[in-house]
Order: C-alpha cells, then sequence, then structure tokens
C-alpha cells in the first residue's frame, strides 16, 4: 500500500542501500595522489579515473533503468552488487594505471543502481508523500559523500590503497546484499512491478514522452554545468585567494552537509507545489547564489555563500525524478530517470573541464561564474516553458 509503514520500513532499507553503493563516487577523490605516485603518473592521467567513475554511473543509470522496468529494482541491485563488489577487487589488484582507469568505470555502473533507478523505484511505495520520499533515498549519495571519505582515508593510511579497495568490494558486497534480501522479503516478491493498474500521469504537458525526456535532459545539463563550478573549483578558488586548500575543503563540506538539508526540504516542498515548481524554485535560488561569488571573495562571504549554494542546489536534481513520475507513464520511470540522470553527470563532468579552461584562458574564475549563470538561464527558461504549459493544461481541464 501507498505511504504505508511497509512503505517507509522500505525506504529505510533503500536509503541505506543507497549510502553504502555511493562508494564508488567518493573512494577516487581520496586515493588520487596516493595512485599518481605509485604509477608515476601526471594529475592528469590519474584524474581520468573520476571521468571513468561518472561515465559508467551515468550510462548504468540508464541500463540498470531499464532492468528495473523490465524486472524490478532487486534484479538491477543485485547486479549492482556483484559489478562494484568485484571491481573494487579488482581495482586493488591493478598492475598499471590503464587498469585502475578502466577498473574505475566499473565501478561507477556498480554504483549506478543505487541512484536514479532507486529514486524511480521508490516513487512507486509512495503518493501522498512521494516527493519526500524520493529526495530522502537521493540523499543516500551526500550521506555516502559524508561518511565514506574519512573511512577511506583511515584505510589508505592503515593498510594501504590496494587492500582498502579490496576490502571496500567485499564489504559492500556482504552488507548490500544482506540489505537486498531484507528488502526482497518486506517487499515479497522479486521486486518486479505489475504496471497495468497503475495510476495515469498526474499533468499532461502536451508533449511526447520523448521531447518531454529531451527538454528534461538538456534542462539537467544546463543546471548542472552551473553547479559544477563551486562543487568543482571551490577548494582551487581558496587557494588562489590565498586562504588555503583547507578552507576550500571546508566550504565543499559546507555544500554537501546543508545539500543533505536541501534535498528533504525540497522534497516535502514538491508534495505540496509538484515537481515542476520545486524546480523551479532550485534554479533561482542556485542562480541568485552564484551571483554573490561574482561580488564577493572574503574569507567569510566565501563560506556563508557556499552554505546559501549547498542549501539551494540540494533538491535539483531529485526534482527531475519526480517530474518524470509526475508527466510520465510508471512503467518507463526508472529508464526515464536514468537518462536524465546521465544528463546531469555529464553536464557535472562538462561543468568542471569548462570552468577549469575558462580559467585557463582568463586566469580568473570571474567569467567561469558567468558561464555557470548563462547556463543556470537556459535550465530556468526551460522550466518556466514547462510550467507554462501545465497551466495551460489546468485550464483547460
Amino acid at each position: 500500500m501507498p505511504d504505508s509503514r511497509q512503505a517507509w520500513i522500505q525506504l529505510g532499507f533503500a536509503l541505506l542501500i543507497g549510502s553504502i553503493g555511493a562508494v564508488g563516487m567518493w573512494t577516487v577523490v581520496v586515493v588520487l595522489p596516493i595512485v599518481q605516485t605509485e604509477f608515476s603518473a601526471t594529475r592528469g592521467a590519474v584524474s581520468l579515473a573520476t571521468t571513468m567513475v561518472f561515465l559508467g554511473f551515468g550510462l548504468g543509470g540508464v541500463v540498470t533503468g531499464r532492468i528495473t522496468d523490465r524486472f524490478g529494482i532487486v534484479a538491477a541491485i543485485a547486479l549492482s552488487i556483484a559489478v562494484l563488489g568485484i571491481s573494487f577487487v579488482l581495482a586493488g589488484l591493478a598492475a598499471a594505471l590503464w587498469q585502475f582507469n578502466a577498473i574505475y568505470f566499473l565501478i561507477g555502473l556498480g554504483t549506478s543502481a543505487t541512484f536514479a533507478p532507486l529514486m524511480a523505484e521508490v516513487s512507486h511505495w509512495f503518493v501522498r508523500y512521494r516527493g519526500l520520499a524520493v529526495t530522502i533515498v537521493a540523499s543516500g549519495n551526500y550521506v555516502g559523500g559524508t561518511i565514506w571519505p574519512p573511512l577511506v582515508n583511515w584505510g589508505v593510511q592503515s593498510i594501504g590503497w590496494r587492500s582498502t579497495h579490496i576490502a571496500i568490494g567485499i564489504f559492500c558486497a556482504v552488507t548490500m546484499a544482506l540489505l537486498l534480501f531484507g528488502l526482497r522479503a518486506i517487499m515479497g516478491s522479486d521486486g518486479a512491478r505489475d504496471h497495468a493498474n497503475a495510476p495515469p500521469p498526474q499533468i499532461d504537458l502536451h508533449l511526447s514522452k520523448n521531447a518531454l525526456t529531451v527538454l528534461l535532459s538538456i534542462a539537467s545539463v544546463s543546471c548542472c554545468v552551473a553547479m559544477a563550478m563551486p562543487q568543482v573549483h571551490i577548494v582551487a578558488y581558496c587557494g588562489d585567494l590565498g586562504y588555503g586548500v583547507a578552507r576550500g575543503a571546508e566550504m565543499l563540506s559546507l555544500m554537501m552537509g546543508l545539500g543533505i538539508v536541501s534535498r528533504i526540504g525540497s522534497g516535502l516542498l514538491a508534495d505540496r507545489i509538484g515537481g515542476i515548481r520545486t524546480l523551479l524554485i532550485g534554479s533561482a535560488a542556485q542562480g541568485f547564489a552564484l551571483l554573490f561569488y561574482l561580488f564577493f571573495d572574503s574569507l567569510t562571504s566565501l563560506y556563508i555563500i557556499s552554505g546559501m549554494f549547498g542549501l539551494f542546489q540540494g533538491g535539483i536534481v531529485p526534482s527531475y525524478a519526480i517530474i518524470v513520475r509526475e508527466a510520465m507513464p510508471a512503467r518507463e520511470a526508472a529508464t526515464r530517470v536514468g537518462i536524465v540522470i546521465f544528463a546531469s553527470v555529464f553536464g557535472m563532468s562538462f561543468g568542471g573541464w569548462v570552468s577549469g579552461v575558462i580559467f585557463d584562458a582568463t586566469g580568473s574564475y570571474g567569467a567561469a561564474f558567468l558561464n555557470g549563470l548563462g547556463w543556470n538561464a537556459l535550465n530556468f527558461t526551460i522550466i518556466v516553458g514547462l510550467l507554462i504549459r501545465s497551466r495551460q493544461r489546468l485550464a483547460m481541464a
């Protein structure tokens, strides 16, 4: 039953699975320097692992989303657990940098089912509190970003990066399998869902499913190009200003922590006003925070603005999953969410890269912040258009 006690228990299991599975997105950040030293590589060469994990995560979300729609969430996560566990063990045994980088593509694949498909699946368990539930499970990624880096660092210092990777692979395989077994027992099935009796979409935007998917994907790319500027470069920015990289790392941690608050809050808001309006508010707020970076660069102001940015942007990405569930058939939810999340991953990757290119060309991050504002404006324009179409549909009804 939607919104039942059972649904909330299932949500708890899903959040734990997502938080543990998110390890694939955060491990590489911690081990980059020591891996670079071991393989005598350049920073750019070893950083390719981050690109590979994002690529695997994005493509994997589409594949595991399709598996979820066809065979159920249990099958999708079981596959991810197997790939994640084996990949981490292989990473610990990598004999060359190219092997390490290639294996991180597989780690991204293994992580993928714990985000987009899981958000789509959770959306089926709730009606009244759908927005809140989707954002809670999406917070698993941020919870993982809070917990895993210090644990990985402790492991690297204690037993080395290779043994740490192997230990993570074994830990994830065992704990996530147990959690998945518990989730399956509570669901009382293999997770496959009969969509024949699912309620129709709540809103009709008078767009084909493919057209809406394309628009949401473009919007997702544009908002995440803007989002990537502070998230990827705040540490380097603080270093350039003379505050030190430690201060930038603290600001990044502040962003992530307040991002959890933002995600939960946006879910509560979406349950009241819908996904499109919630996304529009998030887009406007993110642009507002980016604007402040152009005019203030004192240490105190950067802490405040970074906190604002985290508080404003955390709910943006889950809003796309909510919109998909509101506007598209339930039987395609996981696939469509996976496509849009893949677009967001591309936006983050491109945004981080192009901001660096702009800095190299201008010697300042000012133009990079302006670039982010331009992309954010594109996102805002698309969402305004969708809101107008939804209001027109309500007026016709």
